[in-house]
């Protein structure tokens, strides 16, 4: 298991958002959870106060469901490019599904995705990605908020 900083996490968007930049995203759409937290910097980072979301379930900790859950949509009627973003292509089932949904929805619309991480097992390359996964990524939004016993 490999420990993601918040020094790590921010030399790396900030890698990702040169590579973005000639993209030229209108709106950006985190898969939550994972994706939440680059979608918020990237946003920041691109001044792009559009971000939406769509939640996703595919693993309990690191125990992976038999299917893939996708809750909620998106309201992107007047766009024409969207980057969707997620922390990371591990399966890359999710990304893969959303993107398909978001592609089959909105069919005059350009999506390109993002991510941290990428492992070259995955289903789905991301479009955009940093870095590639060779065991499991412990983000620093995932470990070094969980509760504690108080």
């Amino acid at each position: 298991m490999k420990y993601y900083g918040y020094d790590d996490f921010k030399n790396d968007t900030l890698q990702l958002l040169v590579e973005v930049q000639s993209f030229q995203p209108e709106v950006i759409v985190g898969i939550a959870r994972g994706g939440l937290t680059l979608a918020h910097a990237m946003s920041e980072a691109l001044n792009i106060r559009e971000v939406q979301t769509i939640r996703t379930e595919l693993y309990d900790a690191t125990y992976k469901r038999e299917s893939l859950s996708i809750f909620g949509g998106c309201d992107l009627k007047d766009h024409k490019r969207v980057l969707v973003v997620d922390d990371i292509a591990d399966s890359g089932e999710t990304l893969q599904a959303v993107m398909q949904n978001l592609e089959s929805e909105f069919s005059e619309i350009t999506f390109r995705s993002a991510t941290l991480f990428y492992k070259n097992s995955s289903v789905y390359k991301p479009h955009f990605w940093v870095n590639e996964a060779n065991e499991w990524i412990d983000f620093f939004w995932e470990s070094d908020f969980k509760s504690q016993e108080r």
